[in-house]
C-alpha cells in the first residue's frame, strides 16, 4: 500500500481543487482524526485559510463558549466547598432542536483565557472591545479591537465616558456597548449605550438604550428591529444569574429561578421566542456559567 505522504493529491485520483472542497466541508468534530491521515491534511486542516474558506462558504458550526464553574473538592464531612472556585471552558453546540454536543477543558485555580479549545479548533473572535477598570478601580473609557489574522491588538477611538462591567453585543453593522458604571457611581449601571459604526470606527452615545440600575453583563438580547432587551426575567427559570449566546436560529440562555437555585439551561427559538429545556445535563456540565460567546468553528 503506497503512503498518502508521498501522493500529490489530497485525496487521489480527484482534482486538487475538489479536493480541498471536500476537506472544507468536514465537521469540526472530524479534524482531530482528519489531521493524523497525512501531513497536508494537517497542514490544510489547521490552516487559518481554510477556517476563513469555511467561513465564507458557511461550513462553520456556531457554537456557545462559556465559562464554567468546575465541582470544588468538598471537606471531610462534605459539608463546604474547600478552596478558591474553580472554572473551565465549555463548548456547546446545537444539533437540531434541543440535542447538543458538549466538552469542556479544565483551567486554573484563578479560570483561564483561551483562543482553542483543541489544537486542530480555530475559535476566533473578529472584535472585543474592553473597558472594566485598572489597578486602582477607576473605570476605563479605553476600547481594543482585536485582528484575528494578524493575532494583534489595536486601540480605537475612546468612548465618550468611563463604562465598568458594560456589555458589547453586535447590533446588525454595529458594534453596542451596554450600560455600565462611573469610577465615582460603583454600581449604578447606567441606561445609556456606545454604539460604533465598524465601517468609520467612530462613536455614537445612545441615551436610554437600556434599563438603568441593571447590571448587563451577559443577558443583553437583541430583538426584532434592534431593539434591546435583557434576558432576566423573561422566563420564571431564569430570573438570576442569566447567561446568554446568540447560536443563529437559536439562543442559548442559562439561569436560576432564585438565588442559589439550581441552574437550568434552554435553547429559545429566536422566530418564536419559545423556550426548550435542554434535559438530561450529565453533572460536570451543570456549574454556574460566568460568561459566554458565540464562536464559528
Amino acid at each position: 500500500m503506497v503512503s498518502t505522504e508521498l501522493l500529490p493529491d489530497l485525496i487521489p485520483g480527484l482534482p486538487e481543487e475538489i479536493g480541498n472542497e471536500c476537506l472544507t466541508r468536514f465537521h469540526y468534530s472530524t479534524h482531530s482524526l482528519a489531521v493524523r491521515v497525512c501531513r497536508r491534511w494537517q497542514e490544510l486542516l489547521q490552516s487559518k485559510e481554510l477556517y476563513y474558506h469555511r467561513k465564507r462558504t458557511g461550513y462553520t458550526q456556531k457554537a456557545a463558549c462559556l465559562i464554567q464553574s468546575l465541582k470544588c473538592d468538598s471537606d471531610p464531612d462534605g459539608s463546604k466547598p474547600v478552596g478558591p472556585p474553580r472554572y473551565g471552558i465549555t463548548a456547546f453546540e446545537p444539533c437540531g432542536t434541543c440535542s447538543y454536543t458538549s466538552s469542556q477543558h479544565r483551567g486554573g485555580d484563578k479560570g483561564s483565557r483561551c483562543r482553542k479549545l483543541d489544537p486542530s479548533l480555530q475559535l476566533v473572535s473578529w472584535m472585543d472591545a474592553l473597558c472594566g477598570h485598572d489597578e486602582h478601580k477607576n473605570a476605563l473609557r479605553t476600547a481594543w479591537e482585536y485582528d484575528a489574522r494578524m493575532d494583534e491588538w489595536k486601540e480605537l477611538k475612546p468612548m465618550s465616558e468611563e463604562r465598568d462591567e458594560c456589555q458589547g453585543v453586535m447590533i446588525g453593522s454595529e458594534f453596542g456597548l451596554m450600560s455600565g458604571y462611573r469610577t465615582y457611581n460603583q454600581g449604578q449601571f447606567e441606561g445609556s449605550a456606545e454604539v460604533m459604526e465598524l465601517e468609520t470606527g467612530q462613536w455614537v452615545r445612545v441615551e436610554e438604550a437600556w434599563k438603568a440600575s441593571q447590571c448587563p453583563r451577559s443577558c443583553v438580547g437583541v430583538g426584532k428591529e434592534k431593539k434591546l432587551f435583557s434576558w432576566a426575567g423573561c422566563d420564571s427559570a431564569i430570573r438570576v444569574g442569566v447567561c446568554s449566546a446568540p447560536l443563529g436560529e437559536w439562543t442559548f440562555v442559562s439561569g436560576s429561578a432564585h438565588q442559589g437555585g439550581p441552574t437550568g439551561f434552554f435553547l429559545v427559538d429566536q422566530q418564536t421566542g419559545k423556550f426548550n429545556t435542554i434535559d438530561e445535563i450529565s453533572h460536570q456540565f451543570s456549574g454556574f456559567i460566568q460568561s459566554g460567546c458565540c464562536v464559528d468553528i
